[in-house]
């Protein structure tokens, strides 16, 4: 097998350039701005970086990724920073597939003074997704102070544009932490827990959120334990990945538990599970990748990543992507060919 190469991505945090993406129509609100690739604005007159120049960074807090196979670029969802310090500060960027920034901030421009973010509404995003030309986000809203209670919002964002296409709120989840959506729809989340120090494990649960908003409880308590990463595999089946063990769990559509598996590090985050059946798992809390082959056995690909978080698959750089969390950067291992 090739030597796999992890690189992460430095702190710089560049901003690109601003312009209109769509029309809001005769709402009579302001028109929704997305970012465009890395360049400056001189006398109104937009002009992009030239090709000779790289620049890496824009990442703060990411917590997810997804790759968008129509552009051919990672989409990198950055949290920014907490509720409680800077409210409806997260952000999406593009990422080109050797690290370095195609766009800052798509979704989430900082715009010139006098402007803002148009009614944005992008808190604390966690897992995402990318479905039906969609862009969806575990987001949530709330918990900006002692008093103010954290609640679980499901946004949704165009793919072509990055204007908001849409939220469903969860009032009885106080933060999903991954998300799959299904091709009819219908968005898979996990919620971790309810917090605190020792957590209840009623509280370790899936949802189910059907496209016209109706949220269910699909799966509670074990085997779940810390439920994070969620994917669906090539049967339609749900795979999720706990924090608190080894744990690789597969469920059925109605959540039957079908199989158990076990990663080669517990403290899992990231899942990626690819055509063939092979699952990737990261650990948040070791720092190893794990590579499950379609028999079930684990082996280790990578170590030491700090913070590794909600992974995704770049197909167009044949590597994984992750998120570092705090490190405020990203680690790319290519996979062999």
């Amino acid at each position: 097998m090739k030597h796999l190469v992890l690189s992460a991505l430095g702190l710089l945090l560049v901003t690109s350039a601003q312009v209109h993406a769509q029309s809001a129509g005769s709402n009579g609100e302001a028109d929704f701005k997305a970012g465009t690739p890395l360049g400056v604005v001189v006398d109104g007159n937009y002009e992009a970086i030239s090709d000779n120049v790289k620049v890496y960074g824009a990442i703060v807090s990411a917590e997810s990724c997804s790759y968008d196979e129509t552009r051919d670029l990672i989409v990198a969802v950055n949290r920014g920073a907490n509720q409680n310090e800077a409210p409806n500060d997260g952000f999406v960027s593009l990422i080109n597939h050797d690290g370095s920034v195609h766009t800052a901030r798509w979704i989430g421009v900082v715009p010139p003074a006098g402007a803002s973010r148009e009614g944005l509404v992008l808190n604390q995003p966690f897992g995402s997704d990318i479905e039906g030309g969609k862009l969806y986000v575990a987001d949530r809203d709330g918990g900006t102070d002692d008093d103010t209670p954290s609640v679980s919002v499901i946004r949704s964002f165009d793919m072509e544009t990055g204007a908001p296409a849409g939220e469903i709120k969860v009032e009885d989840s106080p933060g999903f932490n991954d998300i799959e959506v299904a091709a009819d729809g219908v968005i898979y989340a996990t919620q971790t827990s309810a917090g605190g120090r020792n957590p209840d494990p009623s509280t370790f649960r899936v949802y189910k959120v059907t496209p016209d908003g109706a949220s269910s409880v699909l799966i509670e308590g074990a085997p779940l334990n810390l439920p994070n990463g969620i994917a669906i595999d090539g049967d339609g089946n749900l795979v999720v990945v706990n924090i608190g063990d080894k744990g690789v769990l597969t469920f059925s559509p109605d959540g039957k538990l079908l199989k158990t598996e076990e990663a080669a590090q517990a403290g899992s985050d990231g899942l990626v599970i690819m055509e063939d059946g092979t699952k990737y798992v990261g650990s948040v809390r070791e720092g190893g990748i794990s590579r499950i082959s379609p028999d079930g056995k684990a082996e280790l690909i990578a170590t030491g990543i700090p913070m590794a978080a909600s992974m995704c698959y770049d197909a167009g750089g044949n590597q994984l992507v992750i998120p570092m969390n705090s490190n405020n950067a990203l680690a790319l291992v290519p996979l062999a060919d």
